[in-house]
Order: C-alpha cells, then sequence, then structure tokens
C-alpha cells in the first residue's frame, strides 16, 4: 500500500488543507458563533413591524378595518423602539438601519395606502388610486432624506428635538385618522373618497415638507415629573385596551395640535438663536 502523501494540486497532504481551511475559515465563523443576541434583537423588533405592516393589507383585503387599524399601531410601536433598543444595547449597525428604513416604507408608506384604497378610495377611480400612490411616494422620499441627513453638519442643540417633516409613522397615522373615526363613531362622512382623499393628500405634503415636528427623542424629565408621566402611560394603556379607536382618535387630535406647536416653538427658538449670534 503506498503510504506517501497526497501531493496532487496544492501539494499538500488532506490533513494540511484540512488545517488550512480551518484557518482560513475559522475566524469568519468565529464571529458568525459570537454573535451575541443583543445584536440581533434590535432587528428582531424591526422584523416584527414589517410583519405587522403585511398583516394589515392582510385584514384590510378581508373587510377585518378594526384588526387592520390595530396591526398598523403595533408597527409604529415597534418602530418606535427598536432604535432606541438598538442604541441602548449598543448593537447599532448599517444593516440595521437599512432594514429599518425598507420596513417602515412597506409598513407605513404601501400598508397605508392599501388599506385607504380598500376601505374608501377604490370608488375615486384613478384620482383615488394616485392620492394613494403619492402616499407611498412620499413616505418612501421621507425615509431617503431621512437617510441622507445623517452625518449632516451639527445643528444646534435645540434643533435635535425635532424632525425635518412628518416622520412615517407619524404620516401613516394621519392618513389612517378617517378609518379610526369612522371605527369609532360609524359616522359615514369620515368614509367619504373627499374626506380620505384630503387626509391621504395633506400626510403625503407633510411627510415631505420641512416643517419641524416634535422628536421627542432628546427629552429629558425633571425627577417630579417621572412619576406622573408613568401613571398617564398607565392610564392611557387601559384606554387603549378597553376602548382603542376613542383612544386613538384622541391621539391623533392631539399629535395634529403638536404639528402646529412644534413649528411655533421651532421659530421661537431659531429666533432666539439669531438673535444670540447676529
Amino acid at each position: 500500500m503506498d503510504n506517501k502523501p497526497d501531493t496532487s494540486g496544492s501539494g499538500q497532504s488532506p490533513a494540511s488543507e484540512a488545517a488550512g481551511s480551518g484557518r482560513r475559515f475559522g475566524r469568519t465563523t468565529g464571529k458568525l458563533r459570537s454573535l451575541s443576541f443583543n445584536r440581533i434583537f434590535p432587528n428582531i423588533l424591526t422584523l416584527l413591524a414589517l410583519c405587522a405592516g403585511l398583516t394589515a393589507i392582510r385584514y384590510g383585503m378581508s373587510g377585518e378595518w378594526g384588526k387592520a387599524v390595530i396591526a398598523l399601531v403595533i408597527a409604529g410601536m415597534l418602530d418606535g423602539v427598536d432604535g432606541r433598543v438598538a442604541r441602548l444595547l449598543r448593537s447599532t449597525s448599517k444593516f440595521g438601519a437599512e432594514l429599518d428604513s425598507l420596513a417602515d416604507a412597506i409598513s407605513f408608506g404601501v400598508a397605508p395606502a392599501m388599506l385607504m384604497y380598500q376601505w374608501a378610495m377604490s370608488g375615486a377611480g384613478g384620482i383615488g388610486w394616485a392620492l394613494c400612490l403619492l402616499h407611498a411616494v412620499c413616505c418612501v422620499l421621507r425615509l431617503a432624506r431621512f437617510n441622507t441627513m445623517v452625518g449632516q453638519p451639527e445643528l444646534p442643540a435645540w434643533a435635535h428635538n425635532y424632525f425635518t417633516g412628518v416622520p412615517a409613522p407619524g404620516g401613516a397615522g394621519l392618513t389612517i385618522l378617517p378609518l379610526i373615526f369612522w371605527l369609532y363613531s360609524d359616522i359615514e362622512v369620515f368614509r367619504e373618497p373627499y374626506v380620505v382623499g384630503a387626509f391621504l393628500f395633506v400626510s403625503s405634503v407633510l411627510m415631505v415638507s420641512r416643517v419641524p415636528v416634535y422628536s421627542g427623542k432628546h427629552i429629558r424629565l425633571k425627577p417630579f415629573m417621572v412619576l406622573p408621566l408613568m401613571i398617564l402611560i398607565g392610564v392611557m394603556a387601559g384606554f387603549l385596551v378597553t376602548d382603542p379607536f376613542a383612544t386613538l382618535s384622541f391621539v391623533g387630535i392631539v399629535y395634529l395640535i403638536s404639528i402646529a406647536a412644534s413649528a411655533w416653538t421651532f421659530q421661537r427658538h431659531h429666533a432666539r438663536s439669531n438673535a444670540a449670534d447676529p
């Protein structure tokens, strides 16, 4: 029997080749094995938000409008925490940022547009479909602008408290407000295409506008405010469970008022900044 090592090809024995393969691929394998759950948990939240947005489309196809709204609300809540969780766990990444934008485009651009078309705008012909397309397009443009603004020159400290334009989840919420009002009051006027179309158009414009909107990311609470805020959140959660559409109607109206208030406070801060730095 010939016990000489096989020198064909690379000139190395199979054992040497296996060892070389281990050296070549061991580092990559080690990285994969050492990937902690904390690194992927924010991405899991993003994927769950995407699934909730797609589920809203599914409920819309079957005419279960209440469940569709709840699915979009869940998508918005998950989207609101995934980035914060990533920063808290120090697991932010370019992959996570891109995944978040793609998921938001579907959950808050495509899903609300499809839902409103199925609910009210299908009877408005081509104009109804065009307004639904407008919402989806403006949502994608809003997300693209947000991504390109990352890494821009430093802004004043007070400017970090504001978004430029209504964020994608907020735009989706404004778009489905007529549906929420209808579910709460059963007033058919909210289902009229001209009412739904007006909300679609206004929310689309606000998303791509430069209207400053409160972000809430850099708000620091004083100690005496923590307990009242927790109580308020608990009360809102209770109302959301017992009477969800009345609660969501209230939240939507408050959000509309906050847009006007944020524009006013932004102008005040801007005027003070200009006066301080002539």
